[in-house]
């Protein structure tokens, strides 16, 4: 019965192929909309390290108070030098790390023939277990590296061939802002999207590309060396002198731990609760306590990772996408009541109402098979071009318009939902026909 009704589709597409294009060409640009949209949409909405989603907090703690808030949006996004440093000498967390930029440039490396400005993060060793960072050559530096510091780098990929070639280049020494490092890791390709451990502006927000570097965080301050990403001070001042920021009230250091059970996070809570009352004691603190542990979700959900014009996009796409499906239900009507008479002879020699509804409702499933097919093709032509059209920019959208098998499963489902939609009406309206009528008039 099912190749009976194939061909009987493939006859009726036959009679009216100007109509059959029309509606195949109407559904693949809707769903090819969609398809565009929803991928951007997801990878930037996602969650990069879901996996531990329930163990990795970021650490923020407000050291203006509410009587200052009118000056700030909302908690701040990081800690300052004093508190972070406080924070991070408790034996709670399983893993911790602190993070900060800095401004450094690379000299001494073969074939070099002028300082190469390097976009580097100071941060901890925990930093690169919590996040599962991958390694293709050596790996992190000790906990020992962080205490001393002691003069070790990791290079990313991209900057490992840049500067030697892409070899393995761990125990190679280079100058970092005209001191010698020695290199003990090389990433392999890592560049989470969004990225979630920093959403600061000043760091380039949730889809900036990764540091280029890594050093102990206590580089910054033996250098003293200012922050190169995001501070805020509030009313406060982060004062003239390297020492005076380093008691300020500024925030310019980010933090995240890994608290691997309910009982961890509410010891680290209160360890955080106990801090903010002494500080609030002296006056340093003002307001009540504000402190919190934020999973990676609920970090992303509070700093709107995703724009409002993105969702905007998704809407339209949708809406798109209805209109072609509301003229597709108006043009198979037509054309399934244009053919009823064949239904009506088909009813009079013994096919029931089913039959007549399977079959005209199977036409339109080939109908959106086709239209799914052709919006799948568009869709990968449609991201092909976005990644073009903002190839030589910082653009979330070029980097994140990547065709996956997810945009198969979107255009197997919205091809499901154009089925229903825009076939269910027109087959049983057509099985509804009284065969009688039909059969007089012929």
């Amino acid at each position: 019965m099912l190749g009976y009704y194939v061909r009987m589709a493939w006859k009726s597409f036959q009679r009216t192929p100007g109509l059959t294009l029309l509606m195949t060409v109407g559904i693949g640009l809707g769903i090819s909309a969609c398809i565009v949209t929803l991928t951007v949409y997801h990878a930037m909405s996602g969650n990069p390290i879901w996996w531990k989603n329930n163990v990795l907090y970021a650490v923020t703690m407000d050291p203006w108070g509410s009587s200052r808030r009118a000056h700030v949006s909302r908690v701040p996004q990081q800690l300052t030098y004093r508190d972070a440093t406080y924070l991070y000498g408790s034996d709670i967390p399983k893993e911790k790390a602190l993070l900060t930029l800095l401004v450094g440039a690379v000299t001494g490396t073969p074939g070099q023939s002028r300082p190469l400005p390097l976009f580097t993060r100071g941060t901890t060793a925990g930093f690169f277990r919590m996040f599962d960072v991958p390694f293709k050559y050596g790996g992190p530096w000790s906990a020992a590296a962080d205490r001393g510091p002691e003069p070790v780098i990791v290079l990313s990929r991209r900057e490992n061939e840049k500067l030697f070639g892409g070899i393995d280049s761990v125990g190679r020494t280079l100058l970092w802002n005209k001191h010698r490092f020695r290199v003990v890791g090389v990433l392999d390709h890592w560049d989470p999207q969004p990225r979630f451990y920093d959403l600061t502006p000043g760091g380039g927000g949730a889809f900036a590309k990764p540091a280029r570097a890594f050093v102990p965080f206590k580089w910054g301050p033996t250098l003293h060396m200012w922050p190169g990403g995001h501070m805020a001070c509030g009313n406060s001042s982060a004062g003239h002198t390297y020492r005076a920021l380093l008691n300020s009230k500024c925030t310019w250091v980010g933090m995240w731990v890994d608290l691997p059970s309910a009982s961890a996070r509410r010891r680290f809570l209160a360890l955080m609760s106990a801090y903010a009352a002494e500080q609030r004691s002296t006056g340093r603190f003002e307001g009540p306590l504000n402190t919190h542990l934020w999973k990676v979700s609920q970090w992303l959900r509070m700093h709107h990772v995703v724009s409002e014009r993105s969702r905007l996009l998704v809407e339209l796409a949708f809406a798109l996408l209805t209109v072609c499906l509301i003229n597709t239900v108006g043009i198979l009507l037509a054309k399934f009541l244009r053919g009823a008479p064949i239904a009506g002879v088909r009813r009079a020699l013994g096919a029931t109402r089913r039959h007549i509804f399977m079959q005209h409702l199977l036409e339109a499933a080939a109908l959106s098979g086709l239209g799914a097919a052709l919006g799948l093709a568009l869709g990968i032509a449609g991201l092909s071009a976005v990644r073009a059209l903002y190839a030589h920019s910082n653009s979330a959208y070029g980097r994140l318009a990547h065709f996956d098998p997810l945009g198969i499963a979107w255009a197997l489902g919205l091809a499901v939902v154009a089925t229903l939609v825009a076939g269910v009406y027109p087959a049983w309206r057509c099985g509804r026909t009284p065969p009688a009528l039909h059969l007089k008039s012929q």
